[in-house]
């Protein structure tokens, strides 16, 4: 009977969705990230990239990865919407955060808001993804490269990684976004947010 019910709260605690935030400046490339992954993961054709139009509030996608529900929230990178990004921080599993690596230009904007987004309390503990995305392009640099430009040894205890990919070809997201499935699974901030899920529950 325990076997049962092991197997039973095993099954459900794997059908939790897992929710991911998007995040980076305008133009980085999140909006064409989610729709590819729409479509490697979901045989759902996504929005070719030369219809895609920057993102004023939210986009939402739902992809099961390595049997994991997940609901990524794509937000607008402008400078006057970055404002909105804190009030998803609370219910974040972890957070995707992609930079144009095309763009050396743009990346100090970039480190910047990354390191906003890092200091919020509301997002302690989430694991965290750095996406160096447009790979497909000759001018990108590496993950390596941008690793040291955005110098994040600062971080507290927080897990993170960081992947060179192509939103645009594919390169670099399945390895990117399994990653993030298994540190998710083994996070503290995930057991957390699973035990308020639970008492908020029990109370209703």
């Amino acid at each position: 009977m325990f076997s049962l019910f092991y197997g039973l709260w095993k099954y459900l605690f794997s059908k939790m969705e897992l929710h991911v935030l998007i995040l980076g400046i305008d133009k980085a490339g999140k909006t064409t990230l989610l729709e590819k992954m729409k479509s490697m993961y979901s045989n759902i054709e996504g929005i070719p990239p030369d219809r895609i139009i920057p993102t004023v509030g939210l986009n939402i996608g739902r992809i099961e990865v390595a049997n994991s529900k997940l609901v990524f929230w794509d937000l607008g990178g402008q400078p006057g919407l970055r404002s909105i990004w804190e009030k998803y921080y609370e219910e974040a599993h972890a957070v995707i955060f992609v930079i144009d690596a095309s763009c050396p230009s743009r990346f100090e904007d970039a480190k910047s808001a990354l390191e906003k987004v890092l200091r919020h309390e509301d997002l302690q503990g989430a694991p965290l993804l750095i996406l160096a995305n447009k790979q497909d392009l000759p001018e990108a640099v590496s993950s390596e490269e941008l690793d040291r430009y955005l110098d994040l040894k600062k971080l507290d205890e927080r897990v993170y990684m960081f992947e060179a990919v192509s939103a645009y070809d594919g390169m670099g997201i399945r390895e990117g976004a399994e990653w993030l499935v298994e540190v998710m699974e083994r996070s503290k901030r995930t057991e957390m947010l699973r035990a308020r899920a639970g008492a908020m529950g029990q109370g209703s």
